[in-house]
Order: C-alpha cells, then structure tokens, then sequence
C-alpha cells in the first residue's frame, strides 16, 4: 500500500519561515534585535505546530524544520543581545568618570601648553619697528612690553591732545 502525503502544516510552515527570516534580520542589527524576541517565539510556536500536524498526516516536513531551525537561531541572536545590553548597562557607571578624566587630562595639557608658549610681538609705527620675543617664563620682556604700552599710550594721547 502506498503512502498518501498532503500538505498538512505547510501553511503554518510558510508563515513559521516568514516570520523566523523577520526575526533573524531583527536579531542582527544592534539595538533593535532586543525586540526580536517576540516574533522569534511566534516563528518557534508556528513551526513547532506546523511539524506536530504534518507528522500525524505524513506530511513533508522540511520547510517546516528549516523556519524552526531559523527562529531559535534567530532568538538566541536576540536573546544574546539582551546579555550584551546587560553588560553595557553594568559598565556604564564608570563611564562618566573616564570620561572626566579624559577632559582634566587635556585640560591639564592645554594649561601646560600655554605655559611654555613663546610670544612674539612686533610693532611698526612712523618707520620705527619694535620687536619683542618672549615666553611666559620671562618677566622682565613682559614688563619692557608693558612699558611700551604705556609709553606708546601716552604719546598717542600726547598726539590726540594737539589735535
């Protein structure tokens, strides 16, 4: 006698792979394949019933063990993702004081920077020039500036009165 074989479960098997393929490209992309749990237990409930009818009828059962196969892949993708997460939350409390420290150490390079830096300041007026080079480090240049300013202040106000 032969074996009559009908297509019993195959619908639910087209649906179990549908929904098992939305699961999988869920799973993988970040973030989002935390939600990708839900339709990878829809796709393992959809083939699981599909594979229970198509076994009672003697049914072809391949499409049905391929969403299967499918969606627990793609659940434990999701799941996983969960267990990431989890960590990422458990390390992030640290985060704001790596990140504090990064800015006091370039804010500490940028202070030290502008200590060692060099001023150079040239100033020409009627034909005559004045050049002064100097570095944070050095005072006496500083306070020649300072006096050049002062003089060179107090002749142009000299100038502006005998106007």
């Amino acid at each position: 006698m032969e074996d009559i074989k009908n297509n019993s479960g195959q619908n639910l098997g087209i649906a179990a792979l549908i929904t098992a393929i939305v699961t999988f490209v869920l799973a993988v992309i970040p973030c989002v394949g935390l939600i990708a749990v839900i339709p990878g237990i829809i796709a393992i409930i959809l083939a699981s019933v599909g594979l229970s009818q198509a076994s009672r009828s003697n049914a072809p059962k391949g499409l049905l063990i391929a969403s299967l196969i499918i969606g627990v892949i793609a659940s434990l993708i999701s799941v996983s993702q969960v267990f990431v997460a989890t960590k990422i939350a458990q390390h992030a409390d640290k985060w704001p004081d790596e990140i504090q420290n990064i800015v006091k150490d370039v804010q500490d390079d940028v202070v030290k920077d502008l200590e060692d830096a060099n001023i150079s300041i040239k100033i020409e007026s009627n034909g005559e020039k004045v050049e002064i080079n100097t570095n944070t480090q050095n005072k006496e240049k500083e306070q020649k500036l300072e006096e050049l300013e002062g003089v060179n202040t107090q002749e142009n106000d000299t100038l502006q009165q005998k106007k």
